[in-house]
């Protein structure tokens, strides 16, 4: 069997798109298929509208004798997919990593809504954001099978309209970040003498750095030596090194911009506690390699990442942005080290059902099942 992969993202770019595409493009040739991956970054220096054109004509190129087009993506490399697939009479794809009108409209048109609060209600979703939902729809409605990461992005695209029966769950899976050195040698390494928290991704609104900056300037009085790392970069960055002068604890909060996937992996596995205070997550890459590498975390009870963590034993789960449960979770795990010993332990178990080859298993039974 031949496929062609449509990405949006593809390495060096970084993004569960990429680490995705890369991961089947080295995997299914050892099941006897074919890959040929076209990322989107081939046409992203032409003008817009004028790229997704160029796009789909690369698509039709690359794509000579394949048996499905599979597309990561439901607009930017989705709608030329689907039309391609189209032409060619071959079975269409689609995998989803969110809702994209709903991340647009968070990230360029101004929209404060959660996920969930904008499905209740699209209404007052600004029109461009209306429109790339009736074409993020419109594309998975014509997909032979949408595949999720998680049962909660299931729900999502089941209140689109789709089909229960057409839609997959099939996880992500973890890739290891191999970290050299234990947590006391690292931490002595990196310096860690005091109590240190880590929370990492791209600084954008919903993904809550500023509540927990507020929670730190709070934890700081009572442990005047604690430190936040948070390591990522993104268009609130300037917003949250403001608001760390604004509460006087420049010298407990410290920005990294993005760095190596290793020298992360040495950040997080040195740290005491993994905050990740974000009000959407479909399933996230991150909090399964934490889980791997041993380090406590406190996350959010929205999205997948109940589907990850069961409060109380793999982790600490509470309500986005509710800075004394946030506050308390962690205190927890500061002060309680005889039970975040058991916590890791179930949370290493846990991260092993996520293993690459179970993910490619079921990918390599989904395409075969759609020709």
């Amino acid at each position: 069997m031949k496929i062609t992969i449509a990405t949006g993202l593809y390495p060096p770019e970084i993004g569960g798109p990429a680490t995705y595409s890369a991961m089947l493009e080295s995997e299914l040739p050892a099941k006897g298929i074919e890959v040929t991956t076209v990322p989107f970054g081939w046409v992203r220096h032409y003008p817009k509208v004028v790229r997704h054109f160029v796009y789909a004509y690369k698509l039709w190129q690359e794509s000579k004798g394949v048996k499905i087009i599979y597309a990561l993506d439901p607009v930017s490399v989705g709608l030329p997919a689907m039309l391609v697939a189209k032409i060619k009479r071959v079975p269409f794809l689609v995998r989803l990593g969110g809702d994209y009108a709903w991340e647009q409209g968070r990230g360029r048109f101004g929209m404060k809504q959660t996920l969930d609060e904008y499905i209740a209600n699209q209404t007052n979703a600004p029109l461009k954001v209306r429109l790339l939902a009736k074409i993020q729809t419109a594309v998975v409605s014509r997909a032979v099978q949408v595949v999720v990461p998680s049962n909660y992005l299931k729900s999502v695209v089941l209140a689109w309209g789709i089909k229960e029966e057409r839609i997959t769950v099939i996880y992500s899976s973890l890739h290891k970040i191999e970290v050299s050195g234990n947590k006391d040698t690292l931490r002595q390494q990196l310096q860690y003498t005091y109590p240190t928290i880590v929370s990492s991704g791209r600084l954008v609104p919903w993904k809550g750095f500023s509540v927990l900056i507020e929670v730190i300037a709070n934890l700081a009085k009572e442990h005047p030596q604690i430190s936040l790392i948070v390591v990522g970069d993104g268009p609130e960055r300037n917003n949250l090194e403001e608001k760390v002068s604004a509460l006087k604890i420049s010298k407990h909060v410290r920005f990294v911009d993005s760095i190596s996937k290793d020298a992360l992996g040495a950040t997080v596995k040195a740290a005491d506690v993994f905050v990740l205070n974000t009000s959407y997550e479909g399933l996230s890459h991150q909090l399964i390699e934490v889980m791997d590498l041993g380090t406590p975390i406190v996350t959010t009870n929205v999205g997948g990442n109940p589907e990850l963590i069961t409060d109380g034993v793999n982790g600490y789960l509470v309500e986005y942005n509710n800075s004394e449960a946030l506050e308390e979770a962690i205190l927890r795990v500061l002060n309680h080290p005889e039970s975040v010993e058991r916590m890791i332990q179930s949370a290493r178990a846990r991260s092993k059902d996520f293993d690459k080859t179970k993910t490619i298993d079921k990918v390599v039974e989904l395409l075969q099942s759609s020709v």
